[in-house]
């Protein structure tokens, strides 16, 4: 066994090296973990208006649109698909320009918002894109089909649903898992016509 000048194996001198490393990050851990978080238990008030209605609010200024519109105000057409704004799931409209609800702050939200619950008109009649949605059997799950009727009527009307190849490119925000692309695509050709009368 080799010792160094200082009477030490190097055995040793490895073992205290490799102990004293991995002491240190547990060590820095159960300081993080002692201290309380500095936004812990702070709320603050937000206002939000969904679907026509104006709701007063008192949120984590960390609470995402998503999670307002869902555990808050028990709006829940909205789904938390990816949760990474990639899939599309929880697009809303706020101030007509579609929105990934998922990446949103509530709190920076102050255009006026609208949900698939909103989407509807008076006495319940559906949307035009509603309509063709299920006319043209545009979902098979409906997991996505909140999402994919109001970026639908987004693209209709930024004027974006002139051809198919326009719709699919200005669609492709929003996956379908279960491939009823073409439908939509039809759907949104359906409606199209009737959105702009």
């Amino acid at each position: 066994m080799e010792r160094g000048r200082e009477g030490v194996s190097r055995r040793g001198l490895l073992g205290a090296t490799a102990a004293s490393a991995a002491a240190a990050p547990l060590a820095s851990m159960d300081q993080v973990a002692s201290r309380p978080p500095a936004e812990a238990g702070r709320t603050i008030p937000v206002r939000l208006e969904v679907n026509g209605r104006s709701h007063e609010l008192r949120l984590d200024p960390r609470t995402t649109l998503l999670d307002a519109l869902r555990e808050h105000l028990h709006l829940t057409g909205a789904k938390k698909g990816c949760d990474h704004g990639q899939c599309g799931a929880c697009t809303v409209l706020a101030g007509g320009r579609r929105t990934l609800s998922c990446l949103t702050l509530a709190v920076s939200v102050r255009a006026p918002v609208t949900t698939i619950e909103g989407l509807a008109g008076d006495g319940g009649a559906l949307h035009p894109m509603q309509q063709a949605f299920l006319d043209q059997d545009a979902f098979q799950c409906g997991y996505c089909t909140p999402g994919q009727i109001l970026s639908a009527v987004a693209c209709v009307h930024e004027g974006h649903a002139g051809s198919d190849e326009a719709i699919r490119e200005w669609m492709s925000g929003n996956l379908c898992r279960c491939g009823a692309y073409p439908h939509i695509v039809a759907a949104i050709r359906q409606a199209r016509p009737q959105m702009k009368a």
